[in-house]
């Protein structure tokens, strides 16, 4: 059971003559034991993954009520102050790249549970709808307003039809800027990403990138804008959108109507082949 308490307790200070955040890794340690907890309650019984454990302020919660822990660290200083300050029979500390890990390490785990620096949360969100594995990641407002951004609005993106087709997200949060250290520019929000079957083949997603690029042009220009990517004529890529999407635009569809039609779009330009224009 997750201890009591705990919003009595001081947040977790790293001045500059003891922790350097590194910038090109995009550093922002999160500082309240307070927030830790309301995380690591999403893994309470299960087996969690953290990517970035920091100054171990999620990593001590999770201890506290995951039934294993594996916790990943890039930064060898920051491991091994982990590895100094960390003792849990339950803990597993690992220094490397996440990203370049054997899958193997992770297969027992059932959730992750991260704070994730912007410059990765794209790479992550692949990552996980790669591995069919449930979340529970702080990320930056601006980034979370973008996957869950509707169709027909200003932040829908391909970013947002990506994400909304691989999972189900569920914001459950919003974290102040100043739980971090340092602070960053922004606030965070935390949400549950849980899983989708999604079955969508590269090529399919290829065609939504595309179209996503030139998303308030109608079909058939936004294709023809895309052809030489596609390895198709311009001719070919105009007559594919007739019929039912002609004037439709790519950011006015729901994210499961572009897949259908990216893989109708995908097939016929299989059938096609490459084409000359």
């Amino acid at each position: 059971m997750m201890k009591s308490g705990n919003d009595a307790e001081p947040e977790v200070h790293a001045p500059d003559s003891i922790i350097r955040p590194k910038r090109k890794l995009g550093q922002n340690f999160l500082k309240s034991p307070k927030i830790a907890e309301f995380e690591a309650g999403y893994a309470d019984g299960k087996n969690a993954l953290e990517l970035g454990a920091g100054l171990g302020v999620l990593t001590r919660k999770l201890c506290e009520v995951a039934n294993s822990v594996v916790a990943v660290e890039k930064d060898k200083a920051l491991f091994d102050r982990l590895k100094m300050n960390l003792a849990f029979h339950n803990l597993k500390l690992i220094n490397a790249d996440f990203f370049d890990l054997d899958p193997e390490v992770f297969k027992k785990c059932d959730i992750m549970v991260s704070n994730i620096p912007y410059n990765i949360s794209s790479k992550v969100l692949m990552w996980l709808s790669e591995h069919k594995m449930q979340a529970v990641l702080c990320l930056q407002r601006e980034f979370v307003d973008h996957i869950i951004a509707r169709p027909g609005s200003r932040k829908y993106s391909k970013l947002s039809v990506f994400s909304q087709l691989n999972f189900r997200i569920y914001p459950i949060k919003r974290v102040s800027r100043l739980s971090f250290y340092p602070a960053p520019k922004v606030d965070s929000s935390i949400i549950l990403l849980d899983p989708k079957d999604a079955k969508i083949d590269g090529q399919a997603m290829k065609v939504i990138s595309l179209l996503m690029e030139h998303k308030k042009k109608r079909i058939g220009n936004a294709l023809a804008d895309s052809s030489g990517e596609l390895g198709i004529s311009k001719a070919l890529a105009k007559s594919l959108a007739e019929g039912r999407y002609e004037d439709m635009r790519p950011f006015q569809l729901a994210p499961e109507e572009l897949a259908a039609l990216a893989e109708e779009l995908a097939e016929s330009i299989a059938e096609n082949g490459e084409n000359s224009e």
